[in-house]
């Protein structure tokens, strides 16, 4: 884990062109998909990957996959976007970090020993065992019980220790979408409510991911909520939110309620289809820069009535206020797109089955895409003036996912409406601005403190 980097920094990036030097940004939580980005988190997916991949399907995966060369290709993008200047934070890394009280708090909600087939052993028994065996946990086994969520089901015998056990495993196999527990907005990040009760345990690792990274989450979707992070996407000055097979209205009312959004205008894109290819706005739907975005072409073309036609209605406020009326509804989305001069760039079945669509914004008309794509579609993005660097990921996109499910962007360059950023921020970190740091409970931070801190009138978020 690069720990040890500001959200201040010079930046280097490798763009198509070659190396370029880029003066000092502003970062701040991702407001524009298509901002330069700064830092991402991720997780290597390991053991905790096997069990998903020798039953696919239960898995929540496509087809089986080789787990070492997943792994092999998932360093592979993180050392292409280390390439371009960007910061890549791991879950694994950061839990070697933590706080060890920390690390055993959430392995004790995932470690269980089941004596229900011992009738004469007290439940105090047991747990005080099993408190005595997690108090002994090294670091490492620790994490692995956290990755790999066992479950002890004892029973009785005469022969040596007097005890005999069946092993199960509940494996966060699909850790390694890191885009999915959670979102983060203009305002932060918001932990999300899983469609799925098998990824549920997820958000507990990514929340305290965050919160060792000085980031509290701003709220959680709860109850009847549903939110997945491959549903949203910020755009300038407002939010895209599929509403769908994953993402449910109730989730989308809290976070409209808690003001957790950060912008004016929120665009809720309505999935009429709840197919699995299709499970996330994101796989059918993406954004390379303020003016352009791709969709797949069964969706671009689809006709009303159709299953692949999507609505969108439109919840609006005025600048300066909190609460949100529905200004439009079931709008044609494809026009809506179009109503604000953006270009479509249409991908066709075959490409989307390889997950064209599914690429990482890491800059205005620059991406990161699976590897593999038709000439047509390569030659589509050349005549729209988008550098694409490739990405080889064969194994891993049979777990239902690509390039923009397996990363989730902290920040990006600080937005600017009328042009790129030209707010310059110092090497040094806190030293950027000339007037005294303030904590958001105005107090007085220190030098080398992580979070959200205010300086000169301005927000800024930093990292250790």
């Amino acid at each position: 884990m690069k720990g040890t980097s500001r959200w201040i920094a010079p930046l280097l990036a490798i763009c198509c062109m070659g190396v370029q030097a880029q003066e000092t940004k502003e970062m701040a939580y991702p407001q524009a998909e298509w901002s330069k980005a700064g830092d991402i988190l991720m997780h290597t997916p390991g053991n905790e990957l096997f069990c998903g991949v020798i039953h696919p399907a239960a898995g929540l995966f496509d087809e089986y996959f080789d787990v070492d060369l997943a792994a092999e290709e998932h360093r592979g993008y993180m050392k292409m976007l280390e390439n371009n200047g960007i910061r890549v934070h791991t879950v694994t890394g950061i839990l070697k970090e933590v706080g060890i009280d920390s690390l055993r708090t959430l392995a004790d909600k995932l470690l269980v020993y089941d004596a229900s087939s011992i009738p004469d052993e007290t439940a105090a028994q047991t747990e005080d065992y099993r408190q005595h065996v997690l108090q002994s946990m090294s670091r490492g086994d620790l994490i692995r019980c956290i990755l790999l969520q066992p479950t002890v089901k004892l029973s009785k015998t005469d022969n040596n220790t007097h005890y005999e056990a069946e092993y199960l495993q509940y494996p966060l196999m699909n850790l390694y979408f890191t885009r999915d527990q959670s979102i983060t907005t203009p305002r932060g990040h918001i932990i999300c409510n899983m469609n799925s009760k098998q990824r549920s345990p997820e958000t507990e690792i990514i929340n305290l991911c965050y919160e060792h990274l000085g980031l509290k989450p701003i709220m959680r979707i709860t109850g009847e909520g549903r939110l997945e992070g491959g549903d949203y996407i910020p755009a300038g000055n407002i939010s895209f939110i599929g509403c769908g097979m994953r993402t449910n209205d109730e989730g989308i009312r809290q976070m409209l309620e808690a003001d957790a959004l950060g912008h004016d205008t929120v665009v809720v894109v309505r999935d009429h289809k709840r197919w699995q290819m299709q499970m996330h706005l994101d796989t059918y739907f993406n954004i390379i820069d303020k003016d352009l975005c791709t969709m797949v072409r069964s969706r671009l073309t689809a006709q009303p009535g159709e299953p692949e036609f999507n609505t969108c209605d439109i919840w609006a406020r005025q600048p300066g206020t909190k609460d949100y009326s529905l200004w439009k509804q079931e709008i044609p989305f494809v026009e809506f797109l179009q109503g604000r001069g953006i270009q479509i760039i249409p991908i066709d079945f075959a490409d989307e089955m390889h997950y064209a669509n599914n690429f990482l914004t890491i800059a205005p008309r620059h991406i990161m895409a699976v590897g593999g794509q038709s000439e047509e579609l390569q030659q589509r993005f050349r005549e729209a003036g988008v550098c694409v660097e490739w990405i080889p990921l064969e194994n891993l996109i049979k777990g239902f996912g690509a390039a923009h499910c397996m990363t989730q962007v902290l920040q990006r360059e600080a937005y600017q409406p009328d042009g790129p950023s030209t707010a310059v921020g110092s090497t040094q970190g806190r030293k950027a601005g000339s007037g005294t740091a303030y904590r958001l409970n105005a107090t007085v931070a220190n030098e080398h403190e992580r979070g959200v801190i205010i300086q000169n009138s301005r927000k800024r978020i930093y990292m250790r």
